[in-house]
């Protein structure tokens, strides 16, 4: 067990105050109008423009996305996510083989694939996500595939589809603490996140599995401490902790803003607690760093 380290002296801001440390610069290099016009170009979504991510102006100077398939309507109404809810009508068949033509394209070495949540789907898109993993093989076989899959209402059928098709690394994102589950993730259950990385690891001893938690729609250290020993209980190899940014009026409050001196102390007993990394931050998301995530730990006894 790992050694709780304090909050802050100082109180925390008032959630109606934004701190320096989460400003950023807006997008506009030639690397993002240039990976826009591509994701237009093909008729793709990514997660980075559809959740306002605050990085997508770094990451995309990168030539580096998150592509988000099964279309851009989720039929979840978590009230964290910017992400448009509703009822999906989205069915593209030829969507895997143009997620695998723009990764060949943009010369990617490191992918992230990730998709809204697909309830009314009776696999809850797995196959999608398993024709879209075999795609990317086959147009850029040297590029690693990261998959950030929804919980897929806890089939294990469903997460063997995704599974058998050999992703590098296993990501689903826990998101915030079990206490506050009922507010904010509709529809999502805590106890089945922990046993999709259970039932990853049995059927693939060697996978890489990563979670993310966002910090500050009302949860208490102690509890973030909790959910991070559960994850690390579940064999879970790479965590990201980063700030919630409320994406408009209609979505949670922000209860407080973490300091990065509170981050780093997280970071630092997450260590602890055995995880092979943890990236930390106010503006850290799922998919943040993330080839430098799996670089940061290829020295390990991970094979990726």
């Amino acid at each position: 067990m790992g050694i709780a380290l304090p909050l802050l002296e100082s109180p925390p801001l008032p959630a109606s105050r934004k701190p320096d440390w989460l400003k950023v610069r807006a997008p506009g290099g030639p690397g993002y109008i240039r990976l826009k016009s591509l994701m237009r170009e093909w008729n793709l979504h990514t997660v980075c423009e559809e959740a306002h991510c605050p990085n997508i102006g770094e990451c995309w100077e990168d030539l580096t996305a998150t592509f988000m398939i099964l279309g851009d309507v989720c039929t979840r109404n978590c009230g964290y996510c910017a992400v448009t809810h509703g009822k999906p009508s989205w069915e593209d068949r030829e969507e895997p083989e143009r997620v695998g033509r723009a990764v060949a394209a943009l010369g990617l070495e490191h992918v992230v694939v990730t998709s809204v949540n697909r309830d009314d789907l009776a696999d809850g898109g797995a196959a999608v996500f398993a024709a879209t993993i075999r795609a990317i093989r086959r147009e850029a076989p040297r590029c690693r595939v990261e998959v950030l899959i929804p919980d897929l209402q806890g089939s294990a059928e469903a997460l063997q589809i995704v599974l058998d098709a050999r992703p590098d690394i296993l990501n689903h994102n826990v998101e915030t603490v079990s206490r506050l589950y009922k507010v904010a993730r509709h529809g999502g259950r805590y106890e089945r996140t922990l046993e999709l990385f259970r039932r990853a690891r049995r059927a693939v001893p060697d996978l890489l599995t990563k979670s993310g938690i966002i910090l500050g729609l009302g949860e208490e250290r102690e509890e973030v401490v909790a959910t991070m020993r559960d994850l690390r209980g579940a064999d879970v190899n790479i965590l990201t902790l980063g700030q919630y940014l409320r994406p408009s009026p209609r979505h949670l409050p922000i209860a407080r803003f973490y300091h990065p001196d509170e981050f780093r102390g997280l970071a630092e007993e997450g260590k602890r607690m055995g995880f092979a990394h943890v990236e930390a931050g106010p503006l850290v998301r799922s998919s943040y760093h993330a080839k430098r995530q799996v670089a940061a730990i290829r020295s390990s006894t991970w094979s990726t």
